[in-house]
């Protein structure tokens, strides 16, 4: 398993980093688990005041990628998430979020992760999430973007 360092590390200048999710923690036994943390920012809320859903999935996301990513067979290049469910069954509006991801199959080919959104002072459930990860066995190229790419 990868540590917290190496994951947050991973996620500079990307779309976690800037969300503001952090890993907070990373364990391999028994099986894989991760959890990430989000404060609530203006910028996360939809236009009537509270949480938008995607900043959700964005957190929810996030927390089994770095889980799956941390777990990955030694002969894998990198993963897609091919599906996620959600279960948005709370609303908040300041904060900090927690989400708590942790693997439910861990094989060659595919990973599945449950994961659980919590507000973190009131360890009120805001959303229950599955992802399914596609586990690759390829070549993968390094993505790089011209300098005027929106938003750097």
């Amino acid at each position: 398993m990868k540590s917290v360092e190496f994951l947050n590390g991973q996620g500079r200048g990307y779309m976690a980093a800037r969300l503001g999710i952090v890993a907070t923690r990373a364990v391999a036994h028994p099986m894989p688990c991760v959890t990430v943390q989000m404060k609530i920012r203006r910028g996360h809320l939809a236009p009537h005041g509270y949480l938008h859903g995607g900043a959700i999935m964005a957190l929810a996301d996030t927390a089994c990628g770095y889980g799956c990513w941390a777990s990955l067979p030694t002969t894998a290049s990198g993963f897609l998430t091919i599906e996620s469910k959600s279960n948005l069954i709370g609303a908040s509006q300041r904060g900090t979020l927690e989400c708590t991801a942790r693997a439910r199959h861990v094989g060659r080919t595919t990973q599945v992760w449950d994961a659980e959104v919590i507000e973190r002072e009131s360890a009120k459930v805001i959303a229950m999430i599955r992802c399914t990860q596609l586990i690759l066995h390829f070549p993968v190229g390094e993505v790089t973007f011209p300098a005027e790419h929106p938003g750097d």
